[in-house]
Order: structure tokens, then C-alpha cells, then sequence
């Protein structure tokens, strides 16, 4: 079977990505334009900003992708883009750029859900073994997800409130670190110590998540002691946060490897670049002895690379769209 090359588009957030990837595992060249330093001075991403920016951007993202790639676009076999969730404004500048393309050169056009990218962010330089298991961690997910094959996704259990990248975002604004909040968190942890003692979330034997109650208690604990003129420890707050999110994380994930047969696990989502979760979900797979996989750092934020790579077996089972894609904000993809 002849090598297949697939261009993908990733503009879901803040983002503007694109990456040409082989076979869905190799990736032969990778692009990321952030707009992160913009976005920082509003606190966070600002949808109208976004989508302006990601319209400046695209048609130079791929021309620095295929100069890097050495590909022409007469050689790709397909298009694939992000269709949702995310930003509309975002999302809609990349679907209509990935439907421009595939009309002028007349290639397949493929639509991928972001969540799903991020899971098969796993498969690049790596082989999935299935049935596996899978922890998604980001602004807007924590899920677990059992597949038994590939493209079969079966939710074990999510979130009931916040994600827990997004309580790291409202922990680290309380604190008064700069955004994004997560990786500042993350650094400012490993200078502390778990001093303070914080509620559990969502103490029991299901496989769902609560990390409002947590986000809560910090807010309302950092808020009283400057009531009362005490300093906060942030770097204690940091590390003791960070490892009460996590060992739930790590309980949850433990009920789940206890009650289903996997060969393996893997972490995806934003989150999954955190370094101290990292070092617990290979512990808690070292323990159950099952092969563990997360994504190298570059690929666990957003990029267009996870989207390739979750587009290639979507391409084998010749599952494309036609131009009536429209960019949706929300969906899930268990429907």
C-alpha cells in the first residue's frame, strides 16, 4: 500500500496549526502559530481576537508547512481539519480554508473532532493496542474512555462541573500567575509543599469527576486570609492543589484498570503536558502493568499533527465529507 500524506488544519482555539502526516504516525512537518502573548494581556482568549488572527495567519502556516515538508500539495492525499469543538469564529476560518483546499486540488476532504485528536496524539511514532484505556485531560474535558478498536469510544466517566484544566486556569488566576494558568501552576508546585489540607473531589466508586467543589474552597480560603491580612503560600497552595487534583485523577484511573481489561493506557488532552501528572499515570500503569503512552510535550497542547494522525484511519475506511461541513462549537463525538 502507497504511503498516504495527509494535510491537517487545527484552529479550534488560539492556535493556527497545520502539519502534513504520514501514514498517521509519522509526522514529516509540524507548524504551530500561537497567540498566546496576545491573549495573555485579557487574561485569557479573547473569541473575536482569535478568529481575526487565525484569518492573518492560515495561508502563511501552510506555506511555512509545505516549504518545511518539501511536499507540493499535488502529492497529498487528503484534507483533514478540525470541525469542532472549540471557538465558532476559530473553528469556521480553519473548515473553510480545509474546504478551499480540497476543492481547488481536488482531494479528499476528512472532518475530525478535536477530543479525538488529541487521543490518537498517542498514535504518532507509536502503535495503539487495543482495547485501551483513556484518561483526556483539558480546559474542557476529563473524560474516561474505554476503546475497544480503533474509533470506538465508549465514555466510562466525565466531569460533572469544571475540567481540570480549566480549574487550573481559576486556581492560578486566584493566585495571581499569568496566563495560561496551568503550566504556571505546574512550575510553581514543584517550589512547595502540601501543607494545606484540601477536600477531596467527588469521593467515590464511580468513574465521574468534580473539581468545582476544589476551585471553590481555594478561592473562598485565598480570599479570607487576605480578609484577614495573612499571606497566602502560594507555592504550598500550587503543590497542594496540584497533587489533590491529580490523586483523584489517579483513583479514577486505578477503578478503571481494577474493573476493565486494557493492554494499554494512555493520557491526552492539554493537561497531559502537566510533569507531575505525568510521573503518576506512569506509576499507577508500572502497577497494573499495562503499556503506557502520552504524547511527547509538543503534541499535547493543540496542533494539527494529532489531527492528521486521528484522520488516517477516517481516511482507510474512506469516511469523508462533503463541502455542506459546517464548524460546530460543541458536539460530542459519542453520538
Amino acid at each position: 500500500m502507497k504511503d498516504i500524506y495527509i494535510l491537517s488544519i487545527e484552529s479550534s482555539c488560539d492556535e493556527t496549526s497545520m502539519a502534513i502526516v504520514k501514514n498517521g504516525k509519522q509526522v514529516e512537518s509540524f507548524t504551530v502559530l500561537t497567540q498566546m502573548d496576545t491573549h495573555a494581556h485579557f487574561g485569557g482568549v479573547v473569541p473575536e481576537i482569535a478568529s481575526r488572527m487565525h484569518t492573518e495567519n492560515i495561508t502563511m502556516v501552510l506555506e511555512e508547512t509545505l516549504k518545511k515538508s518539501k511536499i507540493k500539495m499535488e502529492n497529498i492525499d487528503a484534507i483533514a481539519v478540525t470541525y469542532a469543538p472549540g471557538l465558532l469564529g476559530s473553528l469556521l476560518v480553519g473548515v473553510e480554508f480545509a474546504k478551499t483546499l480540497s476543492l481547488v486540488y481536488k482531494k479528499p476532504l476528512i472532518a475530525v473532532h478535536h477530543t479525538i485528536g488529541h487521543i490518537y496524539a498517542n498514535a504518532i511514532d507509536n502503535t495503539l493496542t487495543f482495547p485501551l484505556l483513556a484518561l483526556v485531560v483539558s480546559g474542557g474535558h476529563t473524560d474516561l474512555i474505554l476503546m475497544e478498536e480503533d474509533y470506538s469510544f465508549k465514555l466510562l466517566g466525565s466531569t460533572l462541573d469544571d475540567a481540570i484544566g480549566e480549574c487550573y486556569d481559576k486556581v492560578a488566576r486566584v493566585l495571581d500567575l499569568p496566563y495560561p494558568g496551568g503550566p504556571n501552576i505546574d512550575r510553581l508546585a514543584e517550589k512547595g509543599l502540601p501543607t494545606y489540607n484540601l477536600p477531596k473531589p467527588v469521593n467515590d466508586e464511580t468513574y465521574n469527576f468534580s473539581f468545582s467543589g476544589l476551585k471553590s474552597y481555594i478561592i473562598n480560603l485565598v480570599h479570607n486570609e487576605k480578609q484577614k491580612g495573612n499571606s497566602i503560600r502560594k507555592e504550598d497552595l500550587a503543590c497542594s492543589f496540584q497533587i489533590t487534583a491529580t490523586d483523584e485523577l489517579v483513583r479514577k484511573v486505578e477503578l478503571a484498570l481494577k474493573s476493565n481489561f486494557v493492554k494499554e493506557f494512555i493520557v491526552a488532552g492539554g493537561v497531559s503536558a502537566n510533569h507531575y501528572l505525568r510521573d503518576e499515570m506512569k506509576k499507577i500503569s508500572e502497577k497494573y502493568k499495562v503499556k503506557f503512552s502520552i504524547p511527547e510535550f509538543k503534541y499535547c497542547t493543540d496542533n494539527a499533527a494529532m489531527i492528521g494522525a486521528a484522520a488516517y484511519p477516517l481516511f482507510l475506511k474512506s469516511k469523508f465529507v462533503d463541502f455542506n461541513l459546517n464548524a460546530k462549537s460543541n458536539v460530542s463525538f459519542f453520538e
